[in-house]
């Protein structure tokens, strides 16, 4: 029920940040663009990791979690990816917050079961922290599809980093 609600929120959202008609194409300032080319990679990471959960462990929380993240994001990564002058190469190999190096992708593609559960949350709740801190620096956009979208993923991954404290607590 609540990824049915988590998909349902993120259509209405999504929907309502590209529908924009008082939102020019012209209106995507230098910092909106900057958030949608660092955001695309830092995203693509997240499924990165989504994947390699889906292949790593049987754990229906980490399962359920990993279905969550990829339905979020995944759309988010397409809205981006249509505002005019979003060059999604353009910060690809940069380090943004939250993204995990290449030394700790390695140990959680390495790991399996309990341990990579383990590893899996710890680097997403960090992940997602850094995702928020992004999203924080356009929250106050002009631009209504940015800021839309900044807010969703401020509110969203918050949600989901709670999720991911309780199942580190279990």
């Amino acid at each position: 029920m609540k990824r049915a609600l988590t998909l349902l929120l993120s259509v209405v959202l999504l929907a309502g940040c590209a529908s924009g008609n008082d939102d020019p194409l012209s209106n995507y300032s230098k910092a909106d663009i900057n958030f949608a080319e660092m955001m695309i990679p830092h995203h693509e990471q997240g499924l990165e990791m989504v994947a390699l959960a889906q292949a790593n462990t049987t754990n229906p929380d980490i399962l359920a979690l990993a279905d969550q993240i990829r339905g979020a994001q995944e759309p988010e990564i397409v809205l981006m990816k249509t505002w005019p002058g979003v060059d999604p190469s353009k910060h690809a190999g940069h380090t943004m917050d939250g993204m995990l190096p290449k030394s700790e992708m390695e140990k959680l593609r390495s790991s399996k079961g309990a341990d990579f559960d383990r590893l899996f949350l710890e680097g997403m709740i960090k992940h997602h922290q850094g995702a928020i801190e992004m999203a924080k620096e356009v929250m106050d956009s002009k631009n209504q599809s940015v800021m839309k979208l900044a807010g969703w993923i401020v509110t969203s991954q918050a949600l989901e980093i709670d999720t991911m404290k309780e199942l580190l607590n279990k």
